[in-house]
Order: structure tokens, then sequence, then C-alpha cells
């Protein structure tokens, strides 16, 4: 039986799609300033950085808790029309 974790944000989310919101929202260089370690440092990949990340909680850790301010920040900023929604305006 599964239990249910309403008070955590991160029940269901892989780490996977973590670091592949990072790398897009954020970018490998800024993850390598807040989170300062090698796999986001040095010919970063998804790959590696989740060979590291499942082996070294505290860096786990800061880039969970990384991932959740940049959804708080991108929750919070106002939303662009001219870029947001299913039918997205092309520039011409």
């Amino acid at each position: 039986m599964s239990e249910q974790q309403p008070n955590n944000p991160l029940h269901g989310v892989k780490l996977k799609d973590v670091l592949e919101y990072l790398v897009k929202e954020v970018g490998w260089e800024d993850m390598a300033d807040e989170v300062p370690v090698r796999c986001f440092q040095y010919d970063p990949s998804i790959k590696s950085s989740l060979v590291f990340l499942r082996k070294t909680p505290w860096a786990r850790q800061r880039t969970e808790a990384l991932y959740l301010e940049a959804i708080e920040k991108s929750q919070s900023e106002p939303i662009n029309k001219e870029t947001h929604g299913k039918y997205n305006r092309r520039n011409k």
C-alpha cells in the first residue's frame, strides 16, 4: 500500500524530472553555483548527476531545495500571455 504524503511537495517527483527541470530553467552554471559539486561543474550530464545525487544525501537535499525555490519563483512570476498557454503565438 502506498502512503499519501500531502505535506511533501516532492512526493511523486522523480529525481530525473527535478534535474531536467533545473537544467531547463536554471542551467548547469547556476546549479553549480548553488550546489558546488563536480557533476554540475565539469562536463555535466543528467546521468552522472543522478548517480552522484543518489549516493550523496546532502547534495540531493540542496538540489531538491533549489528545485522547490525554482518552482516557487516560477509560480509567483506574472504569466506572459504571449508565450504561455497551449496556443503560443509565433514570432513572424
